[in-house]
């Protein structure tokens, strides 16, 4: 076996869908950053500890120096967490980590809004004066484009073992069995689980705030929706093995029984 043959056998390169958490930073502050993270490392150390995380900066009215940003990273690090890149925004993130040798996630593609909460949309023109009124003439009409098809939703049969991820992209997914310990299913829109979960769903992965989850059978370590997400080391006593839903009111993520 030639060298050439060797190199092309090392490794097999692909892109795919990995679970990685957001770390939005709301105040430049490395101390309280560690703190609040390691609690959450505390409360659930197999969600939490050891995982792979983005920083996003779009909620700071001014972007961090390089020695700033790099104190968070550490903070993150320190907390337990892997910090592996910094939220896609602005092109000022973008030359801060390139600066950095920092990827840019793009699923975390910020929306940015100034700190106030008012809008960033840009004022709209002026309308314009009426013209005199003109006999109407034909106007030829191009047909109206044909819409895209929507896709159906993704079906998965059977168990999700533990260490598993299903990713169901740009539509809703329906799984007809159990969701185990340490699994993941991840939706880009709703999420039904005809049997029980003992693993995570997040649905709403790409921001749907409209997205819902329903549990045949409640045991989740989480769930998620449009980020928003709540994690369990107990479940409720009124919720423990029952029938529910859950869905976003603002941000908080609600769960009630069917």
């Amino acid at each position: 076996m030639n060298a050439r043959m060797d190199t092309q056998d090392a490794c097999d390169l692909r892109f795919g869908q990995v679970g990685i958490a957001n770390v939005r930073i709301k105040r430049v502050d490395a101390a309280a950053l560690c703190e609040e993270l390691e609690r959450r490392v505390r409360t659930a150390p197999q969600l939490f500890a050891r995982a792979a995380v983005v920083l996003d900066l779009s909620h700071l009215m001014t972007l961090p120096d390089d020695g700033t940003v790099d104190a968070l990273l550490e903070a993150v690090r320190s907390a337990g967490m892997l910090p592996v890149g910094l939220a896609y925004g602005t092109s000022e993130v973008d030359a801060l980590a390139q600066r950095m040798g920092l990827p840019l996630i793009a699923k975390f593609r910020a929306a940015y809004e100034p700190a106030d909460g008012g809008s960033i949309a840009p004022p709209a023109p002026p309308a314009p004066a009426p013209e005199p009124v003109r006999r109407a003439e034909p106007v030829h009409q191009e047909p109206a484009p044909i819409a895209a098809p929507v896709l159906g939703a993704q079906h998965v049969e059977g168990t999700v073992r533990s260490g598993q991820q299903v990713y169901a992209r740009d539509r809703d997914l329906v799984v007809t069995g159990a969701i185990a310990n340490a699994a993941e299913v991840i939706a880009d829109g709703s999420i039904h689980i005809y049997g029980s979960l003992r693993g995570r769903a997040m649905a709403g992965a790409q921001g749907d705030e409209k997205a819902r989850i329903y549990i045949s059978n409640f045991h989740a370590e989480l769930v998620a929706i449009a980020g928003h997400y709540r994690v369990f080391e107990q479940i409720p006593k009124d919720l423990e093995g029952q029938s529910v839903r859950c869905w976003l009111e603002g941000e908080k993520l609600l769960i009630a029984k069917l």
